[in-house]
């Protein structure tokens, strides 16, 4: 199959159309990623303006984001432009097409006005109508260029414009206000024309926040708009305008809406409309803020859902369950006759269950309603400026209410997905996929921390620690991209403190969301460098440059040392698990220290984007200044030995992830967090901070077999205590929902916050084995590392170059991997015995005789072959026989926490808290968990003593160093001992029993695959 471009792209506007630069940058994706070695050589670029041909040939491997090889374009110019790559052999492929157009670039482009209906009186503003008759003059295409100070739809000639939604979106209203290009061409008709625009509140004059501030912007409503055809102006928004009322009688962001039916005239926007105007539109001042073509794509339904069952609750009430939260709304699908007058349809929207009937405690002041008038055309009906984040709907006002009757309409900004994620394990695979609907229903315009609460905000910590897991599942280039430029403006405002919520809202003066928060306003410098290695687009970090030194030289507040002054307070790692319910900021996490932590982290990264921009003198002095700030951290919060003085799971994958361990401290420092998730039982004690980085970090520093061991804890905390809770999204909190089924107590307590689900990081990097290993995806680092019960993965990322894609599988004594790299691309591949690097193709590996994984953790084996009560399982559930050979693991600590004494804990899982030093061998099972055949211990002593001292053991069974211990509690009964005792010769010499010294586990996968498959996940 011959190399082919799959795509062409200017700059990151994926259709061409309404760009907002003058040189566009091109891209080209290649299809046939089986072409082996293919990388390009040159490239030609034909480009067809103004009647004119244009040819180029630049000799460049470059293939993502070269630059516009013509003159500028102008406002509302249309080009044609053909790509054709050739490779180092000498082969080209076919041309390659796209077409672009222009927007309106200046504001001299603009003869519309803002106009508005009249003005408003106290409290929620009534949606309104306007509407304008014109005449088409020529044949040509025909453009809409349209915005509002508010949220709109337009309809021409009674058809709707376009499939946006929510448009223009949310931004800066103060600074930028975006606008949208329309092709509307085929609405038009000759002769008589008539353009209609329905505004709401939405973002702009709405309440927000808690408990709510209005009118942010301005309390007029107002709308921009005008028609062109062949860049000459047949209609734009001015006083001739009229205003109208619609059937919306509210629409608010938090609230919800009403909509009267009988108000409804389907004909208002045509020639032939029967629904009288109210007067003439108000003129209001021409918006100051810039007017900007976006490259992000808009809010579109992505999806329908349908319900999947009707409850009946104990209080008599309907309600639909979708089986699947999500943002969006509910569209009647039928005719509802009302039986009386003033009937109203009521749809009231929440994400849960709570004691059989609809949770709506964690909406907060949030109504979340949708009411119908009943009278008029219903069929259709549905919200159109607002949305709800929910799984349940409780409908009144209608009794007979069957699955058919309502569609979920599923809304999102259309971003285009690019990675994917499944395994073997059916709960790690449910936990990515919540992490997806919780991304696309947060995903609105801005990143948001929730959708259903008073609340809905773009929190800026939340975004940070997310957003490498972003940029994996969907193209958010230009999605962040626009987002991170309202962030700078923010911050200018704010005298270089970048605001912990983006767009900004006001807030009382001594509330913490005015001031500098480390971690949220790190996003100015940490996102757009995850930007730049995903997307590869340099210009992302010459655009926040600034803002970076804004905020590191300006906006952090410092003490006489150059740390966080203490006089600002952090909100540190929030919503540790160990938290006050009410207090999820006072951790047991220093916040200081987190925060100073991460100050080193960004001033490093400013000297790294320094030098990638050319900025040697700025990059040097960030450099010596972390430098410096590192070696304050040790003075201020490590031992000389590596042990720190905050002693919790966050603080070390902090340090380890930042570098703040000097060589000497980094085997403590790895051996305390190792203890720390042994002791914690493997349960997740992190919050905002310690959450994205704490299974790398441990996969980093050799305890891989401890990160898989943490990935796959079920009970609370953990990422799969929702999961097993029936979770289809991330929750905001650990156990949001408790045990019982009750709803957790605290305040914040959302169902659908995409900020945990920054683990799918790790799932994509380290288990699935795909990141990259240069900006934009130009190389990745294949790289899979199998461990716990996972057997097999696969992993994709449809890159700037085209799809990558990894999938390994272990099978018998075999590992299997499969690689495809697209053309002009290229890979890193590191394997058991393998680093290389491999070109464009397909690739595939096996390694013979055994899959040697890092050593599995002991309490996941003792899970894996006997399920205790507490997990779910039964202790008295047969297993097969299963042969697993344990490697030497030269750590310390027990495999249990301090909560599990020796005598309670089921033989194996006992035996395996003796190892002190070295675990060896374990040798088979039978059908009942205590009786062990053999297990063979080494120790060098320390640790034991320890264990003693906390009744773990008796000194009886302590492991001295240099001697073995032959453990067996069914042989013990029989030889009439408590605990059986042999010399090391009397255990090698029993059938089956033998000392092992690797640093690995192997397992032999014809005795052991059976009972992997059979356990569950």
């Amino acid at each position: 199959m011959a190399v082919s471009i799959a795509q062409v792209i200017a700059e990151h506007h994926h259709d061409g159309f309404g760009l907002f630069t003058t040189t566009p940058r091109l891209s080209w994706r290649f299809n046939a990623t089986t072409v082996r070695d293919w990388k390009q050589a040159s490239y030609e670029v034909r480009i067809l303006r103004n009647g004119q041909d244009e040819s180029y040939h630049i000799v460049s491997p470059e293939s993502i984001l070269v630059p516009w090889p013509s003159s500028p374009l102008a406002s509302r110019e249309r080009a044609s432009i053909e790509v054709r790559a050739t490779g180092r052999d000498g082969q080209s492929t076919e041309w390659a097409s796209l077409s672009v157009e222009v927007a309106l670039l200046y504001r001299s482009d603009w003869s519309a006005q803002l106009i508005s209906g009249p003005p408003p009186g106290p409290g929620p503003k009534r949606p309104f109508r306007l509407r304008r008759t014109f005449r088409r003059t020529g044949t040509g295409p025909a453009r809409l260029y349209a915005t509002a100070h508010g949220v709109y739809e337009v309809e021409i000639n009674g058809r709707r414009v376009g499939d946006h939604l929510l448009a223009p979106g949310w931004q800066s209203y103060q600074h930028r206000l975006h606008y949208q290009t329309y092709d509307v061409t085929s609405l038009l008709q000759e002769g008589d024309n008539v353009i209609g625009a329905h505004i709401a509140e939405g973002w702009f004059a709405t309440r927000l926040g808690r408990p709510g501030v209005a009118n942010i912007w301005g309390n007029r409503l107002g709308f921009l708009g005008q028609v062109e055809i062949e860049g000459e102006v047949v209609c734009a928004s001015d006083a001739s305008w009229e205003h109208l009322e619609g059937p919306l009688i509210s629409s608010e962001l938090y609230n919800g809406e009403f909509c009267d039916s009988n108000l409804e005239d389907p004909t208002w926007s045509t020639t032939s409309a029967t629904t009288q105007a109210k007067g003439r539109a108000h003129v209001l001042p021409f918006p100051t803020a810039e007017l900007i073509a976006p490259e992000v794509a808009p809010v579109r339904q992505v999806m329908e859902l349908k319900a999947k069952m009707v409850i009946t609750t104990p209080s008599g009430k309907k309600i639909l369950d979708f089986g699947q939260n999500f943002v969006g709304w509910l569209r009647v699908e039928k005719i509802i006759v009302s039986m009386s007058d003033n009937r109203d349809l009521i749809i009231r929207h929440a994400e849960v269950m709570e004691h059989e009937e609809l949770g709506t405690r964690p909406l907060r002041t949030a109504k979340c309603q949708y009411t119908l008038k009943l009278g008029g055309p219903t069929r259709n009906a549905q919200t159109r400026f607002t949305f709800y984040g929910f799984r349940f709907a409780e409908i009144t006002g209608y009794d007979d209410v069957c699955v058919d009757d309502f569609t979920g309409v599923v809304i999102s900004s259309d971003l285009r997905r690019t990675g994917g994620f499944e395994s073997s394990h059916a709960m790690l695979n449910k936990l990515h996929a919540n992490t997806v609907w919780s991304m696309r229903g947060n995903f609105v315009s801005v990143p948001t921390d929730c959708p259903q609460r008073d609340e809905r905000l773009g929190w800026t910590g939340d975004l940070q620690v997310f957003a490498p897991t972003a940029n994996f599942l969907y193209d958010t280039a230009a999605f962040l991209g626009s987002w991170m430029r309202d962030v700078e403006a923010e911050q200018r405002d704010a005298g270089g403190v970048v605001p912990v919520i983006v767009p900004n809202i006001p807030k009382p003066p001594d509330n913490r969301q005015n001031r500098p928060m480390a971690i949220w306003a790190d996003c100015a410098v940490i996102t757009p460098w995850d930007l730049y290695n995903a997307f590869g687009d340099k210009t992302q970090l010459a655009t926040q440059w600034e803002s970076m030194r804004l905020w590191l030289d300006l906006g952090v507040p410092r003490d006489e040392k150059g740390f966080y002054s203490t006089k600002s307070p952090q909100y540190g790692d929030w919503l540790d698990p160990r938290a006050p319910v009410n207090m999820p900021g006072n951790g047991p996490t220093d916040n200081f220290m987190v925060a100073n932590a991460y100050l080193i982290h960004t001033t490093d990264l400013a000297g790294k984007v320094g030098r990638i921009l050319g900025k040697a003198e700025a990059a040097e002095r960030y450099e010596i200044d972390a430098a410096r700030l590192r070696d304050l951290f040790r003075d201020e919060y490590v031992t000389k030995a590596g042990r720190l003085a905050c002693d919790t799971q966050t603080s070390y994958a902090l340090a380890l992830r930042f570098g703040l361990f000097d060589d000497k401290q980094m085997a403590t420092a790895c051996g305390r967090l190792g203890y720390l998730t042994r002791w914690e039982q493997f349960k997740i004690t992190t919050g905002f901070a310690g959450t994205p980085m704490i299974l790398k970090v441990l996969a980093d520093n050799g305890m891989l077999n401890l990160a898989y061991r943490m990935l796959q804890e079920r009970d609370h905390p953990s990422w799969l205590y929702p999961v097993g809770m029936g979770a289809t999204t991330i929750w905001e909190r650990w156990n949001s929902m408790l045990p019982d089924g009750t709803i957790n107590p605290g305040q914040m307590t959302s169902f659908n916050h995409y900020a945990l689900g920054s683990v799918c990081a790790f799932m994509h990097n380290v288990v699935g084995g795909l990141s990259p290993a240069l900006p934009g995806w130009k190389k990745a680092l294949v790289k899979p590392q199998p461990g716990g019960t996972v057997r097999s993965a696969r992993t994709w990322f449809d890159s700037p170059y085209g799809p990558y894609e990894v999938d390994w599988r272990c099978e018998g004594s075999k590992m299997t991997t499969r690689l495809r790299v697209p053309p002009n691309a290229e890979a890193r591949v590191v394997l058991e015995g393998i680093d290389q690097e491999v070109g464009s193709g397909e690739h595939l590996n096996r390694s013979v005789g055994t899959v040697s994984t890092p050593a599995t953790d002991a309490v996941n084996c003792q899970r894996l072959i006997m399920p205790s009560r507490q997990s779910g399982g039964s202790s008295d559930q047969p297993m097969l026989p299963i042969t697993l050979r344990f490697a030497a693991i030269r750590k310390h600590h027990s495999c249990l926490g301090r909560r599990s004494r020796f005598e309670n804990v089921p033989a194996l899982t006992r035996s395996l808290m003796l190892d002190a030093g070295m675990l060896v061998l374990a040798r088979s099972l039978s059908a009942r968990n205590d009786q062990l055949a053999s297990l063979v211990f080494v120790g060098y002593g320390q640790h034991d003593v320890e264990r003693a001292r906390r009744g773990w053991v008796s000194s009886k069974q302590l492991v001295q160093p240099g001697r073995r211990w032959y453990f067996d509690r069914a042989l013990a009964k029989q030889e009439g001992a408590s605990h059986g005792e042999r010399s090391a010769e009397s255990v090698e010499s029993s059938p089956g029993a033998r000392v092992l010294s690797s640093a690995q586990c192997v397992v032999r996968s014809a005795q052991c695959s059976p009972g992997l498959s059979r356990a569950p996940n």
